[in-house]
């Protein structure tokens, strides 16, 4: 069938498939630095725990058959090895069945990961990085030019992440209808970065040209991505411009990346294709049946994106082939931070030698200045984020966090920035309070050198310590 490959996207594709890579390399490497403290035999949510509530076909996992922190660690470190492979290009050395089987590799770990992964992986970026990552394998590789179908069905992932996002927002908070939520959203971001103060800063008329931007982005430019060329290349370069746009104002995990990455699909790079041979007959029907099957798993996502009652971020069947997708459907007017602190007082007062613990990427000290991160993901903090808006959203891991803290748990210890207390001599009592922030003015920052300024709001935990202790 020569309609079936588009040869002109033989450069498209390589980038996009480097580019994914690239992103499971990062994915794969938190998941190693992170699990054990939040997902270990001795985590904050212990995935064997989850394993015997949980049955292999709500939640499809190689876990199932097996479960300790060494199997886990090895599951991680082979994504790793497979992602770094990748990247180097050796599914291009290989036919192309065994290029599809290895591309196959590290989905179905990640898979694994993200199925037990609990609150730690409620993210929209891990469901989507999957989605794309299970279509990439069916990209091919130098064997065959791109097939045109599974271009569609990752322009069809872009459209549902762009345009259900744009809709949510609509149909969300009224700021966005009043192109004034760039007024706090920058401010009150889960996850501030270098630059966000200054983006808070930009003015007003110039923070209601982003919000008109964002909408124009979301909801005109996605349907764009399906009409010819060089329309559809257009489209996925203004895509990729915001998206840009979008990193430099905050920390997002690889939410953006795996955006850009996307838009690669429809973006045609201007390059001369290499000659190769028409696509065997058995790749032909596979990637047809694959279509035909993704198609009619988007019927739900389809249903929710048009629904008033629209949800963001969710999964509609195990194996994470086909979700829906949207942010920020409503957006924070205050910051509000959870500060731990810990002493070694015998009798905690409120004037005592409280020391706080400071974490990696979310506000502490307000003298320290937010850090670049992304695309890497700091989970602790971002959880964090959330367990300040309510506690609800903190209790089944915030009091086992002061618990470990309270231990001296070096695995909990290395997710921190700093602890106060040196090795091997924990605080007494470790207590919470809630703090109000907000970016200071320049003036203020001129005056005294901090990029925070915080209220204290009220006691998230009273003074706490372990039973029986000293």
């Amino acid at each position: 069938m020569e309609w079936f490959t588009a040869p002109d996207y033989w450069l498209s594709r390589l980038v996009l498939q480097r580019g994914l890579a690239a992103l499971y390399l990062v994915a794969f490497l938190v998941a190693v630095r992170q699990f054990r403290p939040l997902l270990g035999e001795h985590g904050l949510l212990p995935v064997p725990r989850y394993l015997a509530r949980v049955p292999f076909k709500e939640s499809p996992s190689l876990f199932h058959a097996h479960y300790s922190d060494r199997f886990f660690a090895g599951c991680a470190w082979a994504g790793c090895a497979v992602s770094a492979a990748l990247l180097a290009g050796a599914d291009s050395l290989l036919p192309l069945w065994a290029a599809i089987l290895l591309w196959l590799v590290p989905w179905a770990l990640y898979l694994s990961i993200v199925n037990v992964g609990q609150t730690w992986y409620a993210f929209g970026w891990e469901t989507l990085l999957l989605e794309v990552g299970f279509l990439a394998a069916f990209l091919g590789n130098d064997e065959v030019a791109p097939p045109v179908v599974v271009l569609f069905l990752l322009r069809w992932v872009l459209f549902r992440v762009e345009f259900g996002a744009g809709l949510i927002k609509l149909r969300g908070d009224a700021c966005w209808r009043k192109l004034t939520c760039l007024d706090y959203h920058h401010e009150t971001q889960p996850m501030p970065g270098p630059l966000s103060w200054f983006f808070h800063h930009l003015p007003k008329p110039l923070h209601r040209v982003e919000v008109a931007a964002n909408h124009f982005t979301q909801l005109v430019v996605p349907v764009l991505l399906f009409t010819p060329q060089p329309i559809a290349s257009a489209a996925a370069a203004l895509m990729i411009v915001t998206q840009l746009w979008l990193v430099l104002s905050g920390n997002f995990a690889w939410l953006n990346w795996i955006t850009i990455v996307l838009a690669l699909s429809a973006l045609r790079l201007p390059a001369q294709a290499p000659a190769v041979p028409a696509a065997p007959l058995w790749y032909e029907v596979l990637v047809l049946a694959l279509g035909v099957v993704l198609l009619a798993l988007s019927s739900r996502p389809v249903m929710n994106m048009v629904s008033r009652r629209q949800v963001m971020n969710r999964s509609f069947d195990p194996l994470r082939l086909v979700n829906t997708y949207g942010a920020f459907g409503s957006v924070s007017r205050h910051r509000y931070e959870v500060v731990i602190e810990g002493t070694d007082d015998e009798r905690p007062s409120e004037d005592g030698d409280w020391r706080a613990y400071e974490f990696c990427g979310k506000p502490g000290d307000p003298r320290r200045w937010p850090r670049q991160f992304a695309p890497y993901h700091l989970r602790l903090d971002w959880l964090m984020w959330f367990a300040a808006l309510s506690p609800a959203y903190a209790g089944e891991w915030f009091g086992r966090l002061v618990e470990k803290l309270l231990e001296d748990d070096r695995d909990t210890l290395r997710l921190l920035r700093s602890s106060p207390f040196p090795p091997g001599a924990p605080p007494r009592f470790i207590r919470a309070r809630l703090f109000r922030y907000r970016f200071t003015t320049w003036r203020e920052l001129r005056e005294t050198g901090a990029c925070w300024e915080r209220t204290y709001v009220r006691d998230y935990l009273r003074p706490t310590r372990l039973s029986g202790s000293r």
